[in-house]
């Protein structure tokens, strides 16, 4: 996909891109660019636009008006660009990967693939915040999207609101994942070996009266989690919040959805775990192929 540029046009039939007649009297016209390449709109009200910024949008644009490839002539006409100015865009966008060249023809290239698949991907992102609303509001309580990639605890997503609070992150995270339950939970998942490592990179330390500090009892409450169980923690994050978390995986990668309740609410710890659980399932078809962590 490729933004639409400032000046419109629109495909001929013959499938070539025509400049539109009609000027747009609702903004006035551009003054040509200065030697910095720039154009001010008339009266200095307007943004700064980058002149050649434009033409090169209006390049791509126009290569989309040819299903079967352009040449730089075709596609100097459609654009309305002088042939000197085309090639030399030519030549960039090419470059770059925005173009690919074949048998004299200019076609899209991987990178506006790419841009592309960041939309996809931005969607997949939508939809999983809108899930996860949907848990917060269910459950009453904050939910967390958390992943354990390159030897760290990574918070992906938060769904908060005045009424169901985040816990707020007052000792770092990724060192402190012997604490939360978002961390005992993604730790569960991971192979003895990676738990040690874990914890040499990551020295446990109290955090309040509720933290277990004690390595050797830290692995065996880890090595003896049911897999597929909600993991429960009470205060040793952070005073007056309980938490649960699900373990979950994404492709191939160690994942948990977790939840957040006020001490005073401790009560319902267990049944909104266990709600957890069962919708966890949901969450994860929210997490579709273009949704990457």
């Amino acid at each position: 996909m490729v933004p639409k540029s400032a000046r419109a046009a629109h495909s001929d039939k013959s499938g070539r891109t025509a400049k539109s007649g009609k000027q747009d009297d609702r903004a006035e016209p551009p003054i040509p660019p200065g030697p910095d390449g720039t154009a001010k709109l008339v009266g200095g009200t307007g943004p700064t636009l980058i002149a050649s910024v434009q033409r090169a949008l209006r390049l791509l644009e126009a290569v989309g008006g040819f299903l079967q490839g352009a040449t730089a002539k075709q596609l100097a006409r459609a654009a309305d660009l002088p042939l000197g100015t085309t090639y030399h865009l030519l030549r960039t966008l090419t470059h770059e990967g925005y173009l690919r060249r074949s048998e004299g023809r200019f076609f899209y290239g991987a990178s506006v693939d790419t841009i592309s698949r960041a939309e996809d991907r931005q969607s997949g992102r939508a939809e999983l915040r809108q899930a996860m609303d949907g848990l917060r509001e269910e459950l009453d309580a904050a939910v967390y999207l958390a992943a354990y990639r390159d030897g760290e605890v990574q918070l992906l997503e938060v769904a908060a609101g005045p009424a169901q609070p985040a816990v707020a992150e007052w000792a770092d995270f990724k060192a402190t994942a012997h604490a939360h339950a978002i961390g005992q939970c993604l730790l569960t998942q991971l192979t003895e070996d990676d738990r040690r490592d874990h914890l040499a990179r990551h020295r446990p330390t109290g955090l309040t009266a509720a933290t277990v500090t004690e390595e050797s009892v830290l692995l065996r409450r880890w090595a003896g989690a049911q897999p597929t169980m909600p993991v429960f923690e009470h205060q040793e994050y952070a005073l007056g919040t309980v938490c649960a978390a699900v373990p979950i995986t994404i492709g191939s990668t160690v994942a948990t959805v977790a939840l957040s309740l006020p001490a005073d609410r401790a009560d319902r710890l267990a049944a909104a775990g266990s709600r957890l659980r069962t919708r966890a399932g949901g969450l994860l078809g929210a997490l579709s192929s273009s949704f990457t962590i």
